[in-house]
Formats: structure tokens, sequence, C-alpha cells
């Protein structure tokens, strides 16, 4: 990543990350003190425990984070397509401790008692809050897709949880023989990070068309549309012609069974397809911590009050990222963080009796065709009657027809988006 493109890229996104931070130096003011508790140190958690400390050092702020390293999400199938090593997407806890006094508890939450205000932690303790954050990303719905469970996780990876996951698919692709076949099943939605099965597609054939060019990749989608769908045809078509094939739900992409010892997935419509590397990415929910603390609906989500992603079913409980029902606003790391600085400007207002700000939400979403072709959606959200809705012209999506020095241009922008990011949670 050049210097010149990460202070571009700065530059550009700078001044809309920034507004939801508007007005925030003046809440710190009047009553100090308070315990607020975090489950979950990723994208939303650790902006949060940042963010509340940020704006009042007076904060007791705890953060339970059950890895030493939070691994992203973002930019693992980068890793899987061979550009980064595993390095690259882990990040400690380390400035959280030490520049921004936040308490780092390596344990996982096992349960809530929301009339008491206490969280029990596995490893025994019981911490007291008087806000608590819940941030614990997605789990699998395991048996969702017969034959799928955790067990056969690690036979067939989902790498939907970057970590031993992502390690474990990028072996599985590097052991593969030329001229095999790769199939990625998506799931319907609402998943984290919709367009990330189709940017995994691009990055496996990448590394494909380096190492093992007769290889190709069939996706098996639930859907019948997709997440920048023809930017991604597009780029297909001109890098990788012949090697990725799509097969919506309507047509024969919706899976019943699976079975993870010979690597066959069973379509509901169509015969059995056997794969030499199987990447099914299952149907998800709130993480198992939001289900057990009664935050989730019927469907496995968390409702929020869209102002100050305080939970509508647990009251002094707030719900960010992944986990929640944020309106408009998709399941990715990017939006997370920008829920986090919202809510955190949410608590301390309460915690102070003061008014709060009115809330601006931003999401920019990159993705990967190849190292030198990138193409990207960015938003800009605002509260209408209670809701979070996009800023109609606020915004906008790669265009359609932009020449290769533009999307080389997006590729480096996507790391200095990811770079930028990273710095401003865990750095």
């Amino acid at each position: 990543m050049s210097n010149y493109s990460r202070r571009d890229f700065i530059k550009l996104v700078g001044v809309a990350g920034a507004t939801s931070t508007v007005g925030w130096p003046l809440i710190a003011s009047g009553k100090k003190g308070g315990r607020v508790v975090i489950i979950g140190g990723g994208f939303g958690g650790a902006s949060c425990a940042k963010y509340l400390r940020k704006l009042d050092g007076s904060l007791k702020v705890t953060l339970v984070e059950r890895e030493a390293k939070f691994v992203t999400c973002p930019f693992s199938n980068a890793v899987l397509g061979g550009l980064y090593k595993m390095d690259f997407i882990s990040h400690s806890y380390d400035a959280l401790r030490s520049k921004w006094g936040v308490k780092v508890i390596k344990d996982s939450a096992v349960s809530v008692d929301a009339a008491a205000h206490k969280v029990k932690l596995a490893g025994g303790k019981t911490l007291k809050y008087d806000r608590l954050v819940v941030s614990p990303g997605v789990d699998m719905r395991w048996n969702a897709i017969q034959g799928y469970d955790e067990a056969a996780s690690q036979l067939v990876p989902h790498a939907w949880q970057a970590g031993p996951q992502t390690a474990l698919l990028r072996k599985q692709l590097e052991a593969m023989k030329d001229g095999g076949v790769a199939v990625i099943t998506s799931p319907a939605n609402p998943y984290r990070c919709p367009p990330g099965p189709y940017e995994r597609a691009c990055m496996m054939a990448h590394y494909f068309k380096q190492s093992k060019p007769r290889s190709k990749i069939l996706i098996l989608d639930a859907k019948d549309k997709f997440a920048k769908q023809g930017l991604f045809v597009d780029g297909w078509n001109k890098l990788y012609p012949g090697m990725i094939e799509w097969v919506k739900g309507s047509e024969g992409g919706m899976i019943d069974r699976v079975d993870a010892k010979t690597r066959t997935v069973y379509p509901t419509f169509g015969d059995p397809i056997k794969a030499d590397v199987l990447n099914v990415v299952p149907p998800q929910s709130a993480g198992a911590i939001a289900l057990k603390a009664g935050l989730a609906n019927k469907d496995g989500w968390c409702p929020i009050d869209q102002r100050s992603f305080e939970s509508k079913m647990q009251k002094d409980i707030h719900v960010l990222g992944d986990a929640s029902l944020a309106g408009k606003m998709p399941k990715s790391g990017y939006a997370a963080s920008s829920q986090a600085k919202v809510c955190a400007a949410a608590i301390v207002s309460s915690l102070r009796g003061m008014e709060m700000p009115d809330p601006s939400y931003v999401n920019t979403c990159y993705s990967l065709v190849s190292p030198d072709y990138g193409i990207s959606v960015a938003a800009v959200y605002r509260l209408e009657n209670g809701v979070i809705t996009g800023v109609k012209g606020a915004g906008g999506v790669s265009p359609k027809d932009a020449d290769a020095d533009f999307r080389r241009k997006e590729a480096r922008y996507a790391e200095g988006w990811y770079l930028s990011i990273a710095a401003d949670i865990f750095g």
C-alpha cells in the first residue's frame, strides 16, 4: 500500500467517518463514573470500548473476549487468495489496555442476569454493570443444512469466523489438484458480509489462475441475486473467463444436505455434486450469548432501539454489529464500528443525564476481484421515524464502466480502508 493511496483514502472517508462524532466532546462533562461491560472484542465491541473511554475517561470499561487476538473476517478472503498471511488480519488488544485504559479479560460470558445487572464468565468471575454491550458477532446455525454441524466444519470449513477456519480452508485449496472443483455454498439473507461469498470466489480464482489454472469454482446460492452482482460478474468475465459458475436458488442453488466425509452437497433440485474442496457458508444467527441472554427474536436476531442500540428485549443492554437488526445497515465490520460510536455516545449521554447527539451512521464495503481490481459500495444512514435508513444521494457504488486504472485505485483504497479502520480500533 503506497502512502499516496492511503492518504487519498483518508481524505475521501475521513469527513464521513467523523460525522457520528460531531459534538461528542460536550458529552463528557457532568456526573462521572459508571461501569460498562462489553461482551465481544470485534469491530463493534472493541470500537465501543475505545470510544466510551475516549468520550468519558471516568468510565470503568471492561471488555470480555475469549481470544487473545481478534482475527478479522475483512481481508480473510485475501488470505485465502494468497495475498496476505494470517498476521495481517490478526490484532491484539494491547492498545486498548495501555492507551485507553480498558480492562480486557480473556474469557467467555456464559450467562447474563439482566435484572441484577450481572455477567457470569466461564472462568468463574461475575461482573457487575450499569450498562452492558453485547457484540457477539454471529454463530453458525448447525444442522440448518442436514449433515452440517460443528464436527463437519472441521472437514468442510465455513471460514465465516476468521482464524483456524481460514487456515484450514487455505490448506485445502493448496492441496487441491489442478483441474479440481471448489464449491462454495451461500445462504439466504440475512448473514454476515453479503458480498463475502463472491469476493471469496474471486480470491480463489486468483490463486487458481496462478497455481492451478485448469480448476473451476462453483457457487451454489440460496438467493436469486446478490450484493454488487453486476460488478462481480463483469470482473469474473474479464479476469476469470469460464472459471467461476454461479447457480441461483431457483435454478438449483439451494442445498438440503451435506456429506462432509465425501465433500458432497445435495441440492434441493438436481443431482448430488462432489467437490474437491467444499466451503459451506451456512445460515447464521446472533452469537450464542445473545440468545442465552434473551436478546434475540424467534429468527435469532436482536431487535434494538436504532437510535441508541439498546435492546428492545432487556433494559440497559445494548446490542451491536452483526447480531443486531439495525434497519438498512448491512452486517459488516465497518457498520459495526460506526454503530459502536453511536452506541458509546448514547451510553455516556444516558449515564450523564444529557441529551444524545443526533446520530449518523456510515458503511463502506470494498471487495477485491483481484489484487489490482477493486469494487466498492458506500452509504450514509440517518434515523427516520426510529428506523435507520439510507440517505439518498450519499455514498454510491463503483461505476460499471470504470477503466483499469480506476479498478486498480479501488484495490489500493481497499487496503487503505482496512489499515485505517484497524488502526482506529486497535492502534
